[in-house]
């Protein structure tokens, strides 16, 4: 299995369960793995044989920044779901760090990883 990502895609949102974190946005910060089998693109030399991560993230990001969850859980799930069913991924690792939500933490979230039935 081959695997396309995207590393520290910045989007800005609003999320968390406090009433202060209802009333501002927060960027939070993806790590994204895919599977793809890259060898078509690589015979090709052609986008269209390839998953094309620029896509990914503008569809993540334009979801995102319209998003209004309480939890990341939430957001990371979704997000997994976008990309596999939007984008024909098998497999997909996402890691969604909502920074210094926590005083002392360099940041904080969850890693999740799906894949299709």
């Amino acid at each position: 299995m081959d695997i396309v990502f995207v590393q520290g895609l910045k989007i800005d949102t609003v999320i968390g369960i406090y009433d202060w974190e209802r009333r501002i946005r927060q960027e939070i910060v993806l790590d994204i793995e895919m599977s793809s089998n890259i060898t078509a693109a690589a015979s090709s030399d052609h986008i269209d044989q390839a998953l094309n991560y620029k896509n990914v993230c503008k569809r993540i990001s334009s979801f995102v920044r319209e998003s209004e969850f309480q939890l990341v859980e939430t957001l990371a799930e979704e997000i997994c779901q976008i990309i596999l069913k939007e984008f024909g991924v098998h497999w997909v690792k996402l890691k969604l760090n909502k920074g210094e939500a926590i005083t002392g933490a360099e940041g904080v979230g969850v890693i999740i990883e799906r894949s299709r039935e």
